[in-house]
């Protein structure tokens, strides 16, 4: 049995062989070397995906870019008719303003049966004939109201937090859900039994956050 014992090995007597510290390098070697290798192949696969990220990004064409909005809160309202007609124009109604003077204020009442309320928008005439109203910014169509006797009505909201308004019109051409730009035709005027004194008018409404605003604000009515 000692005999038995005796011939394996001990790891003394390995380390005095003449291959042993050669293998040892050449293992350590070949390790350093898949170590490098897998860096090298992950680091390659990273700049491949960041790569193809970048080219997918450029092949998108500019049409399909998200620019609407861009362009939206970039635009400034502009008048709800083609302004080539701004010198003919009447505002019949004005919007009620508590800090305006008394014949403003006075202007902006509108009277039914003896009831007096104050308005919320300005009612606009041009030679008291039938005008082409136009969306004074771009935006989408939310609402379409049918109603003859206050007057037809489109509202418009737009990506700057601000909405519109166009009461009064017949002919309408666009339909809750749709994108239109500024400028885009919306309806024709027309009278209404709430404001019969107006005729053919357009009564405009601006909204800042849900509350109307003055137009006069941000045109120069």
């Amino acid at each position: 049995m000692r005999e038995e014992k005796n011939l394996k090995p001990s790891p003394k007597n390995l380390q005095q062989k003449p291959w042993f510290w050669p293998a040892i390098y050449a293992g350590i070697a070949l390790a350093i070397i898949a170590l490098m290798f897998s860096y090298n192949v992950l680091v390659t696969k990273k700049e491949e995906n960041l790569l193809t990220e970048t080219v997918a990004k450029e092949e998108i064409p500019e049409q399909q870019q998200p620019i609407i909005e861009t362009n939206a809160t970039q635009e400034n309202l502009k008048y709800p008719f083609d302004e080539a007609y701004l010198e003919e124009l009447t505002i019949l109604q004005d919007f009620y303003d508590f800090s305006a003077d008394a014949k403003t204020r006075e202007n902006a009442l509108l009277v039914f049966k003896q009831t007096f309320s104050t308005s919320s928008g300005m009612s606009l005439a041009i030679n008291s004939e039938p005008f082409e109203v136009l969306a004074a910014m771009s935006g989408v169509v939310t609402k379409v109201k049918m109603d003859a006797f206050t007057g037809n009505m489109i509202t418009v909201e737009h990506a700057n937090g601000l909405e519109t308004r166009y009461s009064s019109v017949t002919d309408i051409v666009v339909k809750e859900g749709d994108e239109v730009v500024q400028g885009q035709p919306l309806a024709t005027t027309t009278e209404n039994d709430w404001n019969p004194t107006a005729g053919i008018h357009l009564h405009f409404e601006v909204l800042e956050n849900g509350e109307a605003i003055n137009p006069r604000k941000l045109l120069a009515f």
